[in-house]
């Protein structure tokens, strides 16, 4: 092997003599036969370079057309956060609670008087959340929890009574009711109660019709008279906030221990054993309704039936000390004077 390599190197110099060619073109034509035979003996400077064009490493097929054309999922996924948010938007129930409450906020004060003067300028505010109501769909009525229900119709109550009093404001009297009303109350609208209709769900309602339906006869939450307008001074104040079913129980709850910490709707004065009840307390008024929930034989022996329901409706809502008065105290009962004046804002 050693000679043969010897004989090739010397005939390739005597080739070159020759003809006189560089060294470089020489390297390029030259023979080598012992690449094929044994590659391991080549020097790294005799190595014939690949081409530039030819590929080093092992060739990978790309994937097929079908695999990166975009796929029908991929639409979805970059809809993904619209289809998120449509699943936690609010209920219709709740997106009605926020615009009640946004309206109430805005135009009632914290001591439950209107601003029926602004309102009235602005009064497409209400009736749109009225429509609300008017349009709200009964199948979806129909699958809320009994709060829900119960919240839905104490608002829609109290926006329709402040729609009616906007109707007629400001309020317009005659001389002969001034001679037992004052002139802006509310005794001056000609049915307040039992004439003035509006639609709820397409059905056609008074306020007096919504009272005796559900807040009477089909929820019988006695709570409920602490919460509903009645559109004056007298009246237990209106709440500046919607109520909502996921929270109405404490609504509720807050809404009579206010009103009986106030002394709107109770006072005690002992040195007179005297017990004084807000007239919306009366049996002829909403006393009644406290019976069947709170009627009692065993305490208050000395009321009438009516009022002892009354009576042990407040022992669940009323410090300890005035419990006690209430269960063994020798008193009388009496009613505050109710005052019709409309509950408009003060400076109006």
């Amino acid at each position: 092997m050693n000679r043969y390599i010897v004989m090739t190197a010397v005939l390739t110099i005597m080739l070159l003599i020759g003809l006189g060619c560089e060294k470089e073109q020489v390297k390029v034509v030259m023979p080598s036969p012992v690449t094929a035979e044994e590659p391991q003996q080549i020097k790294p400077e005799q190595a014939v370079k690949p081409e530039p064009n030819l590929p080093q490493t092992p060739t990978i097929e790309p994937p097929a057309a079908s695999s990166v054309e975009p796929s029908p999922a991929q639409p979805a996924e970059a809809n993904a956060p619209q289809s998120q948010a449509a699943t936690t938007r609010p209920s219709p129930a709740a997106q009605l609670c926020d615009r009640c409450t946004k309206l109430l906020n805005t135009y009632v004060d914290q001591q439950g008087m209107v601003d029926y003067r602004i309102l009235s300028r602005r009064k497409l505010e209400l009736l749109e959340v009225l429509d609300m109501f008017k349009n709200f769909n009964r199948s979806e009525y129909n699958s809320l929890s009994k709060e829900d229900k119960l919240a839905f119709w104490i608002n829609a109550y109290n926006l329709e009574f402040i729609r009616i009093i906007l109707d007629n404001y400001p309020i317009q009297s005659t001389r002969v009711l001034r001679l037992f009303w004052p002139p802006n109350s509310i005794q001056h609208i000609k049915g307040l109660w039992d004439q003035n209709k509006f639609i709820i769900m397409d059905e056609e309602f008074t306020l007096q019709e919504v009272d005796k339906r559900f807040f009477q006869d089909e929820f019988d939450d006695p709570r409920v008279f602490f919460a509903i307008c009645y559109g004056t001074v007298s009246g237990l104040p209106l709440r500046n906030e919607a109520y909502c079913g996921t929270d109405l129980s404490r609504q509720l709850d807050e809404q009579v221990m206010s009103n009986l910490a106030s002394g709107r709707a109770f006072r005690i004065e002992r040195e007179n054993k005297t017990v004084f009840l807000s007239a919306v307390l009366k049996d002829t008024w909403n006393g009644r309704h406290f019976i069947d929930k709170y009627g009692t034989d065993l305490k208050f022996k000395q009321q009438p039936p009516e009022m002892r329901a009354v009576m042990n409706f407040l022992t669940y809502y009323l410090p300890a000390q005035d419990v006690d008065f209430l269960e063994t105290g020798n008193y009388a009962v009496e009613f505050m004077r109710y005052d019709w004046t409309l509950n408009e804002r003060a400076g109006q």
